[in-house]
C-alpha cells in the first residue's frame, strides 16, 4: 500500500500523510518510557514503513535520553541513501547529567544548550543536517510535567524568552544545520510572536478524538502556510481498539500509561468512544485505528499524523488511514460519541 504525500507548509519538502513516531523506540529506562523495546524490532518497523511509502520519522533527544535517535540512526545507515526518510527531531528537554533518568527534564532553550543538543542529535542520527528541528516545549525553565501552579524554584536559571530562542532556531536554519524549523506544543499567541521574527515552518500539536484543544492553532497554521504534523492521533494506543482494563492492568511497570488519567480515571468513557468507532470502521472495511487517524487527518490545516509502532506487523493496522474519506454520516456518528469536556 502506498501512502500519499503532500507539501509540508511552505518548505521544499513533501511528506507522506503518515509519519513514524519514535517515542516508544526510546525504550523503558526513562521517565516517560513505554516499557522494554527491542531495537531490532524498531529497525525492522522503520524499514517496513519506508518500503510502504512513509517518508519521515519524528524523534527527539528526550526519547530514551538519546536512545531513540541512536536507533533511528542505525535504521538510516542500513537503508540505501536514496531510500532514507526525512528526519525530524527536537530540542529543549534536558536532563541534568547527574539526574535520575526517571526524573523530570527541564525545558531549556538557551542558545548554547540548543546548539549542544543539535550537534549531539547529528552525531546520534549520523546525518550532516536535520530536515526539521522543532522546539519540544516553550523554554520557560519549568520541569516538564509540573502543573502550571507548581513553579520550578530554579526556573529563572533556565528560562529563555520565545523571541530569543526562536532567533536561535532561525540562526541554525540560516547556517544550514537544519532545513526547516518548527514549534511543538505552542499556542496561537506564541506562534504569532515567532512568526514576527521568522516564518514558522511547522507546528506539532497533540490532536486526537480525545485531545481536541488545538483547533485554534490548526486554523492559524492554515492561514499562515505553516505545515502541521499532529502527534498522538491514537492517543498513545488508547484509540486502537485493542485496550481494555485488563490490558491496562497488565502494562509493564515501566510504561508511563499505567498512571495516566486517560488510562485509569477516564478509561470507561474512552473505551465507549472506541466502541462507537467500530461500526464506522466496519463500514470502511478497516480498523478502529485507521478511523481515528483519518479523523485527525481530515481537520483543516493538518498535513500529516505521527503514528507509532513497535513491531512491523502493527503498521498494517493503520497504513490505509491516509486514503480513507470519512462521510458526513461518519463525522456525525463520531461527534455524537465524543466525551464532553466535563467528563475529561
Amino acid at each position: 500500500m502506498s501512502v500519499p504525500s503532500i507539501p509540508l507548509g511552505t518548505t521544499d519538502m513533501s511528506i507522506s500523510r503518515l509519519g513514524f513516531g519514535a517515542w516508544a523506540v526510546g525504550g523503558a529506562d526513562w521517565k516517560f518510557g513505554w516499557g522494554p523495546q527491542d531495537d531490532a524490532d524498531s529497525i525492522a518497523t522503520i524499514t517496513a514503513l519506508v518500503e510502504s511509502g512513509v517518508n519521515w520519522i519524528d524523534t527527539a533527544p528526550a526519547y530514551g535520553l538519546g536512545h531513540s535517535e541512536e536507533v533511528v540512526g542505525k535504521a538510516l545507515a542500513a537503508l540505501p541513501e536514496a531510500d532514507r526518510p526525512l528526519v525530524f527531531t527536537k530540542v529543549g528537554l534536558v536532563w541534568p547529567d547527574d539526574a535520575d533518568r526517571t526524573g523530570f527534564p527541564r525545558k531549556v532553550m538557551r542558545a548554547g544548550s540548543v546548539r549542544e543538543e543539535v550537534h549531539a542529535s547529528l552525531r546520534r542520527l549520523g546525518v550532516d543536517r536535520l530536515d526539521l528541528l522543532q522546539v519540544h516545549w516553550p523554554g520557560d525553565g519549568r520541569l516538564a510535567g509540573l502543573e502550571d501552579d507548581e513553579p520550578d524554584p530554579e526556573s529563572d536559571q533556565y528560562a529563555t524568552d520565545l523571541a530569543d530562542y526562536w532567533q536561535t532556531m532561525a540562526d541554525l536554519k540560516q547556517e544550514g544545520l537544519v532545513r526547516a524549523i518548527g514549534l511543538s506544543n505552542h499556542d496561537v499567541d506564541q506562534l504569532a510572536t515567532a512568526e514576527a521574527i521568522t516564518h514558522v515552518d511547522t507546528l506539532q500539536p497533540p490532536y486526537s478524538l480525545l485531545h481536541r484543544d488545538a483547533t485554534a492553532e490548526l486554523e492559524w497554521c492554515a492561514a499562515h502556510g505553516t505545515g502541521v504534523i499532529v502527534y498522538q492521533p491514537l492517543h498513545s494506543g488508547l484509540l486502537t481498539g485493542t485496550f481494555s482494563k485488563e490490558r491496562v492492568d497488565a502494562l509493564p511497570e515501566a510504561d508511563w500509561r499505567r498512571g495516566a488519567p486517560d488510562f485509569t480515571d477516564h478509561l470507561a468513557e474512552n473505551l465507549a468512544l472506541v466502541d462507537a468507532l467500530r461500526p464506522v470502521a466496519a463500514a470502511h472495511d478497516t480498523s478502529v485505528s485507521s478511523i481515528a487517524i483519518a479523523w485527525a487527518l481530515a481537520a483543516r490545516g493538518v498535513t500529516g499524523a505521527i503514528v507509532g509502532a513497535r513491531r512491523p506487523d502493527q503498521i498494517t493496522t493503520w497504513l490505509d488511514a491516509a486514503t480513507i474519506t470519512l462521510t458526513d454520516d461518519d463525522f456525525a456518528r463520531i461527534t455524537k460519541a465524543l466525551p464532553s469536556p466535563k467528563e475529561r
